[in-house]
């Protein structure tokens, strides 16, 4: 392949990790659902224009919905309601959340409160089951056997089928998954063409070692994407619209397709809460990458060029 042929498209449909789970190649992810007063409502037609728009795969957690006073659960509270009032969608969607963390105590994975925080979770999405729990960020005082047996045990009792986590190290997940009868399936990382961290510190080397999925959170960098403040942001930004303005797409998207180009599998987890923007996201799938172009981004995102 020389550097003008085309990467691989990226598959519209992926087995999650090593299990039997298909999930799309874009997720939904619902950090910001329970804001501005959306009712159950409101939740709904934007989980309807995921799923319509091929989007199976909804990532929520425990803290979503929390302000820093209040509002912890509230996001999984109102996913709940909706998969209430219409529990057809349920088998529409590979649900997935995350738990570990309490506010005002940083971190919790102690077999107490974790085995706690799956079910609270559970209640509030009045759901049996979740297809994906996922450890939200790593307790440095939880040993990982403790954490491995919780969450194993979790899945022998059918509240959980299979395992991830979120903002962990290489060795952390290491840690883990050394002690678990159940192993990893997934990964999720912060990961953008503005945090390229990943790319050279292994984790994603370490993610198609192990088989395990990569979710990126924050795929658009915070936001900073749409508004680029600095000279190496707008850097990156122009090599996107540059890739963007050939292909007719907008430069969220071609940001997707370019973390989904690469051959880990990373699956982007767009953050809207607006429906067209939801849609739009799918887009990505046709959009393809050359190496010329790839990498452009990259050297763009470290402000040098490559050794």
């Amino acid at each position: 392949m020389n550097a003008n042929q085309t990467l691989p498209a990226p598959a519209k449909m992926r087995r999650l990790g090593n299990s039997e789970i298909e999930v799309s190649g874009i997720a939904w992810g619902m950090w910001r659902l329970a804001e501005n007063g959306r009712t159950a409502a409101d939740a709904a037609k934007l989980v309807h224009s995921a799923l319509d728009a091929g989007i199976n795969f909804l990532d929520t957690a425990d803290i979503y919905g929390f302000n820093g006073e209040s509002g912890f659960g509230d996001a999984e509270a109102l996913l709940g309601e909706v998969l209430a009032a219409e529990p057809a969608l349920r088998a529409r969607m590979v649900l997935a959340s995350k738990g570990g963390i309490i506010p005002p105590l940083p971190y919790d994975q102690s077999a107490a409160y974790l085995s706690s925080a799956l079910d609270a979770s559970l209640k509030r999405l009045q759901a049996e089951t979740i297809d994906l729990y996922q450890i939200h960020r790593p307790d440095i005082l939880a040993h990982p056997q403790e954490v491995a047996k919780t969450l194993d045990d979790a899945v022998k009792a059918g509240k959980i089928r299979t395992i991830g986590v979120s903002n962990f190290t290489i060795h952390q997940i290491a840690a883990l998954n050394q002690f678990l009868g159940h192993k990893l399936v997934a990964t999720q990382p912060e990961i953008s063409p503005l945090r390229i961290t990943c790319f050279e510190n292994g984790e994603l080397d370490q993610a198609m070692m192990m088989g395990l999925t990569p979710l990126a959170w924050s795929p658009l960098g915070g936001g900073r994407l749409a508004n680029p403040d600095s000279e190496r942001d707008n850097a990156v930004a122009a090599e996107l619209d540059r890739v963007a303005g050939e292909q007719g797409v907008s430069r969220s998207v071609a940001a997707y397709s370019w973390l989904m180009a690469h051959p880990a599998g990373i699956i982007p987890i767009v953050g809207s809460q607006q429906p067209e923007r939801i849609a739009e996201a799918v887009e990505a799938y046709k959009v393809r990458w050359s190496r010329q172009d790839w990498y452009a981004v990259l050297v763009a995102a470290r402000g040098e060029r490559l050794p």
